[in-house]
């Protein structure tokens, strides 16, 4: 595709990063995505407090990004202090070939929800297009288990949208670039609950 066009490579480097920069700022300007982002950060901090944990979940590149988030939050983010309970639902592949298998691919995360959720817990629902068969199951379930719920996903919501009671709407319906801004949402609110739970005025 780029053999023998000069230049043309580095022009499409350019453009990929200049696309996800586009992201990036239209969620910068928009104040209504700011506060939902305050918001989701300060149920978090609430749901800590009362020592409830976090369960996250994604397919996929989403997947990785619940695993990622659940480290932040179990490890450290910024700064060393006692880990955080949180749970991503897409690790044990004992867990999931056997609910796979015995219940369906859209029980992936409902099953382990119902055993290890309880009300007071947040489930964070990662889902590109919003239309996540396990996902919407799993937002399903929360709902009749006083699970607070916070879906990340694209530009219109999909299915997702009205299950959530929160809804963070990347912007974009490219999957790159959705998934560029879900981790640097999960990046924040993880900083900020680290910082409100543990931090210092020399922080």
């Amino acid at each position: 595709m780029f053999k023998g066009k000069k230049g043309t490579m580095n022009q499409y480097i350019k453009d990929q990063i200049q696309t996800s920069c586009d992201v990036k700022l239209k969620i910068l300007q928009n104040p209504e995505f700011i506060n939902t982002i305050a918001a989701v950060s300060k149920e978090v901090i609430s749901a800590y407090k009362a020592g409830n944990k976090t369960l996250i979940a994604g397919n996929g590149g989403s997947a990785a990004d619940a695993q990622h988030i659940a480290a932040e939050f179990i490890s450290k983010f910024y700064f060393d202090r006692p880990g955080l309970a949180s749970i991503a639902l897409t690790t044990n592949t004992s867990i999931l070939t056997a609910i796979g298998n015995d219940y369906g691919y859209e029980k992936t995360f409902v099953r382990q929800i119902e055993a290890n959720g309880k009300t007071g817990d947040i489930f964070f629902a990662i889902s590109t297009s919003g239309n996540s068969k396990n996902i919407i199951e799993a937002l399903k379930i929360c709902k009749h288990l006083g699970i607070r719920t916070v879906g990340f996903t694209n530009n219109t919501g999909g299915d997702m949208k009205s299950l959530c009671d929160y809804c963070i709407q990347i912007p974009s319906m490219e999957t790159p670039r959705i998934q560029e801004s879900h981790i640097l949402i999960g990046h924040i609110i993880c900083a900020i609950v680290e910082k409100e739970l543990f931090g210092n005025d020399k922080d």
